[in-house]
């Protein structure tokens, strides 16, 4: 179990275990620091002191080896698993390099050093500043409460009233302070992985340039950082839309913290300030505890605790409450009192402060007291529904799409002007002008109005597409499991929703389907869209932080719906599913790297595949070249250490290798349109102007000839032959084992 997350609604009940939970993400966040630290020293060390070169190396990859990132709720995608296992990756890197003691002009400084200490500075200081702010303003609030609380009620009413006005603006600035310190932990907490590992990837990339006798492994990491790179960009777009929603959820609970009160078993709860009586010379004294209340049970409990002394816990007490009295001024010398008597004490009350009066009124309801006050809920009514108008809404906005705007950059992460979104929106909902509208022909509406119609009406649905009560098992198995267990668990959910659901989903994703198929233009891949529907077609029935932080895990079953579409939709799931998905399955490491000389096969995380991209023959001499962002070249949703290929080359694939020939590679790569190849050729450091040239590199990068040191399991003997060059040993029912000399010919050993 990872940090828990700062709830917003928290910060209203400022209760001792949000203290707690405050302080372990500041405990994580200094602990970053030290860890961010150390690493810049070390790497000026690598780069002045060249004598003591390789203890500098062991140092620093001691120090990446032995840092774990901590994440917020219980579980991690597998992009996130990956980054984490990053840096241990990388120490192994250099674990390798050790032997190697060639002087090397290592320049670091832009790639390395300035981004950690900006990170450092600008982010882990920024939160620094805000702590102490927060802080101060903590012992001002409860300060000046305590100061307020002990005016007597005699005074003027002019007085009171000014000294209220004082204490709630007061109050009104502490909860500012503290939601924005909130979102400020929980940002940075999330931020962070991507801001540390990014830098040391690039170092590492600068780092093997130089090593002329560190190639084979510099080729490895080749393989490595493409991935990387996918899992840097998933983890930051699913981040970017992390971020908007928890920033909305703060804005919404700002304006209103009363609605978005958070369920739990206590009826109220809250800081009320407690009578102890003394002995007859020293009178009386006031202290803060936090209670809670069951009205089922009539249990009351509290707990003193008082913030400004560190945060020391006192020893809970519980009772059973018998009354609850509200006590008038003309008996206390205090506001906002009221008397609860237990049910082993009977006539011995204990008097209690509340903060305000409106703050007693919700506590005498809450406890049956004569004063009641009802809280006004209000009920918001949407009128969208999955009937026949939603199902032709649907069908218009896709059947334009398809027709007007399928290649368009951006297709659905573009937005459209918000007035002329509910202007649609209107008339399509409007059974008397649905059938007016227009949408392939007219150059009225604009796709990116089109898509943004769509998607609002989605989110207007009076339950998500995916409904509330199977929103938890769909995120079960995208956090575990392989690959093959995930699709099957999804095929079997999308078969439990109700029929309309159902056939409307399977409408949406078939279209997604066809819309990721022109990724190469509108550079919306598998990944991309799961960004934008995630949230669309998913939400639990509560909005949490908490909640929050599995929208990425929402993406990933959109990611299995879209690529699974024709499995998922067409066929029936397997009727013995489901079986039991562990939820303490640990996440799966990136397999060991082992040093050539123990004659043994090189595990490498992610193998050859990386090279392929999703693209059409069509498309084979297009000479512009397209930019696809990184990181968004396929989707990681269903991806294993070992994921199939999508565009594969000739040969066979067992395990982590690929086993071909270098002709049937260089009739592969031949075919890869000119934007690929460029992509490829550009980061293999190839000159792309000779194809010839390019076949050879990428056959060198696969099958390495033995005079130039080659660390593969096989090794090419005729035209698709392959003859193993090392034993291996299957590690899982769908892998093969052989011994040094097997032959594999046509895909056949």
């Amino acid at each position: 179990m990872g940090l828990q997350p700062l709830e917003f609604s928290d910060c209203y009940l400022d209760s001792p275990w949000f203290r707690e939970r405050v302080r372990a993400h500041e405990a994580e966040l200094e602990k970053t620091n030290k860890f961010i630290k150390e690493l810049l020293k070390d790497g000026k060390n690598l780069i002045a002191a060249t004598k003591n070169l390789s203890a500098a190396q062991r140092k620093f990859a001691h120090s990446l080896r032995d840092f774990k990132f901590e994440f917020i709720g219980d579980a991690e995608t597998d992009d996130e698993r990956y980054i984490d296992a990053s840096l241990h990756e990388f120490s192994n890197f250099l674990k390798n390099l050790e032997e190697q003691r060639e002087i090397l002009a290592l320049s670091v400084t832009e790639t390395l050093i300035k981004p950690l200490e900006r990170f450092r500075k600008e982010q882990l200081g920024a939160v620094k500043e805000e702590k102490k702010k927060f802080d101060k303003e903590t012992e001002k609030n409860y300060s000046l409460l305590e100061k307020h609380l002990n005016l007597s009620a005699k005074k003027k009413e002019l007085q009171l009233q000014e000294a209220d006005n004082q204490v709630e603006q007061n109050r009104k600035h502490f909860y500012e302070l503290s939601l924005e310190y909130v979102c400020k932990l929980q940002e940075i907490q999330e931020r962070k992985k991507f801001e540390c590992v990014e830098p040391v990837l690039s170092f590492f990339q600068g780092l093997f340039t130089f090593y002329h006798q560190g190639y084979e492994l510099a080729k490895d990491f080749s393989h490595y950082k493409m991935a990387l790179q996918i899992n840097i960009q998933n983890t930051r777009n699913r981040f970017e839309g992390t971020r908007s929603e928890v920033e909305e959820l703060m804005n919404k609970i700002r304006r209103n913290p009363q609605e978005h009160k958070r369920a739990n078993h206590f009826t109220m709860e809250g800081y009320l300030y407690v009578q102890e009586k003394r002995p007859a010379p020293f009178g009386s004294s006031w202290v803060k505890h936090y209670c809670m209340y069951r009205k089922e049970t009539k249990k009351f409990s509290m707990i003193p605790f008082e913030h400004r002394s560190g945060g020391k816990v006192g020893d809970a007490e519980l009772f059973v409450l018998t009354y609850c009295t509200k006590r008038n001024t003309d008996t206390i010398d205090r506001r906002f009192c009221f008397d609860l008597e237990a049910s082993d004490r009977p006539g011995v009350p204990v008097t209690m402060q509340a903060f305000s009066e409106e703050d007693r009124k919700l506590w005498m309801e809450a406890l049956d007291g004569k004063e009641a006050v009802s809280l006004i809920f209000k009920i918001f009514f949407c009128s969208a529904q999955l009937d026949k108008i939603g199902f032709t809404i649907i069908k218009k906005c896709i059947s334009a799409v398809e027709t007007r705007g399928i290649n368009d950059q951006g297709l659905y992460r573009v937005v459209g002007v918000s007035s002329k979104v509910q202007r649609l929106l209107s008339l399509l909902m409007d059974s008397k002008t649905c059938n007016e509208v227009d949408l392939e022909n007219s150059v009225d509406w604009e796709v990116k109005t089109i898509t943004s119609a769509m998607k609002q009406y989605l989110r207007s649905l009076p339950e998500p597409l995916m409904t509330y009560e199977l929103h938890g098992e769909f995120i079960v198995p995208a956090k575990s499991g392989s690959p093959e267990s995930r699709v099957n668990a999804v095929h079997f959910l999308v078969h439990k929703l109700p029929e309309k659901n159902k056939e409307m989903l399977e409408i949406l994703v078939k279209h997604l389907a066809n819309v990721s198929k022109h990724a190469k233009k509108n550079l919306m891949t598998v990944a991309n869209l799961g960004v934008v529907f995630g949230p669309t077609l998913m939400r639990p029935q509560e909005e949490t932080v908490a909640a929050i932080m599995d929208l990425k895990f929402q993406n990933i079953v959109v990611e299995i719906l879209i690529e699974n579409h024709e499995k998922i939709f067409k066929t029936l799931p397997d009727a013995t599913f489901p079986e039991p998905i562990s939820m303490s399955v640990s996440p799966p490491n990136a397999p060991p790297r082992q040093s050539r000389r123990q004659g043994q096969r090189i595990k490498r995380p992610l193998a050859v595949y990386n090279l392929c991209l999703e693209l059409d023959d069509a498309d084979s001499h297009s000479s512009p070249r397209e930019d696809t962002p990184s990181g968004s070249m396929d989707s990681l949703s269903s991806q294993s250490p070992t994921p199939a290929f999508s565009s594969s080359p000739p040969g066979l694939l067992d395990g982590n290798h690929l086993i071909m020939d270098s002709a049937d590679l260089a009739g592969w790569t031949t075919n890869l349109p000119a934007p690929s190849r460029s992509s490829m050729v550009s980061w293999m450091n190839i000159p792309a102007a000779n194809p010839a040239a390019t076949n050879a590199a990428l056959a060198s990068l696969l099958f390495p000839s033995p005079a130039a040191g080659t660390d593969g399991a096989l090794e090419s003997v005729a035209h698709r032959k392959a003859r193993a060059v090392y034993p291996c040993e299957a590690e899982h029912s769908s892998e093969l084992s052989f011994q040094i000399g097997a032959i594999f010919e046509d895909g056949k050993y």
